[in-house]
């Protein structure tokens, strides 16, 4: 799969988890290998291989980008937690290609190599795909910018302490 829709599934993974980073990253892993199971664009040619990847890779980084900085605030960093657990289990390809080997055990990458459902005539299903997960993610940006969010924000706690000062105590209100 594209890192970009690993990307933007993360990015979804991220939003679910609701201020849960550890979580997020946990299942934005988890989601890499379900992805990865589907069938999805690969090829056994290096370069063009390569020219996909370096293309990919940009679209991956600026998604990223307009994530951070349009994700809503009180997800963003759970949002960003998918993001990171969903794109590591492919570090294995810069570390090889770079180092000439993969970061992670045996187990890991033999386990990734084995749910790859890859080939060649895939790339306009690996685009549809990602069209797909990127308006999931612009609509859970618009519609989350559209509800306000009362969670434990500076008004809401003064708000609260003070009902609870004028509960406690009447003749305060009237001081």
């Amino acid at each position: 799969m594209l890192i970009t829709n690993h990307v933007l599934a993360g990015a979804l993974v991220g939003f679910a988890a609701r201020r849960r980073p550890m979580l997020a990253a946990a299942v934005g892993c988890a989601s890499h290998f379900a992805l990865d199971s589907l069938p999805h664009w690969g090829t056994d040619d290096e370069r063009r291989f390569t020219r996909v990847a370096i293309i990919d890779g940009i679209c991956g980084l600026a998604a990223i980008g307009i994530i951070a900085r349009t994700a809503p605030r009180s997800h963003r960093f759970s949002m960003l937690a998918g993001i990171f657990g969903s794109c590591l289990p492919d570090l294995d390809k810069p570390t090889d290609l770079f180092y000439g080997r993969s970061p992670f055990p045996g187990v890991v990458d033999r386990f990734h190599a084995a749910v790859q459902r890859e080939a060649p005539h895939r790339l306009p299903h690996e685009l549809r795909v990602a069209v797909g997960l990127a308006a999931g993610v612009a609509a859970v940006e618009v519609i989350t910018a559209r509800i306000p969010t009362f969670s434990g924000g500076r008004s809401r706690i003064t708000v609260t302490n003070s009902v609870a000062r004028l509960s406690a105590d009447p003749r305060a209100a009237v001081e």
